[in-house]
């Protein structure tokens, strides 16, 4: 990894980059290309591009990896099985105003199941940078006008991401308990070979319910990036930053994501940025400021 890689902090921030290109995707492509065939496929092309980087390890970790079989199961349940297939999910009936809304509870939720399983807590400071960050995060969704948040109503897509943020923030904590001496590439593809394992009969079903992918460049060129960049490359960066930072501030930077939609909205739809957005992002770098300041 180039020396510019090994900064935690620079890999998560890229990694809340790929993902905000996910979220839009998820919903942009929901009419082309079903949630649990992008769930799937988007493994599939992880797991062919991580093989490759995992094989070499196999026989000599192969002890190591089959004593820790439960964490490993459980981590790619919930990491690869789970948190990206709800979302989707729950894209297909919720506005991504909504979704952002409710992924932006991630570090909130990942502190209080840290507190309660792990009895870590943050310091006053970096508690006082999740709040300012949430608050910017808010901002941004809300438009700045936070009577939006008053009215914005749960309905059955809300109900699938509020269960996809509660996968994430487990999968976050229960990286404490993964096995130590396996090489980073290897696990990945344990926890993907796993997760894949568990979509694949609810890929299946979906087709028999009549819901294909409609292949076109649009719907092929999606699928590439969520399989390169938010799930191969992503993951790897997120659970680095997660092994040198710890869950609650790796978490943290899920509310960049707000930031990144909005880059991208005006790089590539020509959206233009309102004061909301400016304040929005001030928080959130304010926020994650304060709370990774040591």
């Amino acid at each position: 990894m180039p020396q510019f890689l090994k900064n935690p902090y620079l890999l998560l921030t890229l990694t809340a980059l790929f993902w905000s290109g996910n979220m839009v995707l998820g919903r942009g492509i929901r009419a082309d290309v079903p949630p649990l065939a992008l769930a799937f496929w988007r493994w599939l092309i992880a797991f062919v591009l991580v093989l490759p980087l995992a094989l070499p390890h196999l026989r000599a970790q192969w002890p190591l990896l089959r004593r820790a079989w439960k964490p490993v199961l459980i981590l790619g349940l919930l990491g690869v099985g789970g948190y990206n297939t709800f979302a989707y999910l729950a894209l297909q009936t919720t506005t991504a105003t909504n979704a952002v809304l409710l992924n932006s509870f991630i570090p909130i939720a990942t502190m209080a199941i840290s507190w309660g399983f792990l009895g870590k807590r943050l310091s006053p400071l970096a508690s006082l940078g999740v709040a300012v960050s949430l608050a910017g995060a808010l901002t941004i969704v809300a438009h700045g006008e936070w009577n939006t948040l008053l009215k914005l109503s749960l309905n059955q897509g809300d109900l699938w991401m509020l269960l996809a943020v509660l996968v994430w923030a487990l999968y976050t904590v229960g990286l404490a308990w993964r096995p130590a001496g396996i090489d980073p590439m290897l696990l990945l593809a344990a926890f993907t070979l796993i997760g894949l394992a568990a979509l694949l009969p609810a890929y299946v079903w979906e087709m028999t319910q009549g819901r294909h992918i409609q292949l076109h460049a649009a719907s092929l060129a999606s699928l590439a990036y969520v399989g390169i960049f938010p799930s191969f490359i992503g993951y790897i960066f997120y659970n680095r930053g997660v092994a040198e930072v710890g869950a609650s501030r790796a978490s943290l930077f899920i509310h960049l994501m707000p930031v990144f939609g909005t880059l991208l909205s005006a790089l590539f739809l020509g959206e233009q940025a309102a004061l909301y957005h400016y304040v929005g992002i001030g928080l959130i770098f304010l926020g994650i400021g304060l709370s990774t300041r040591q």
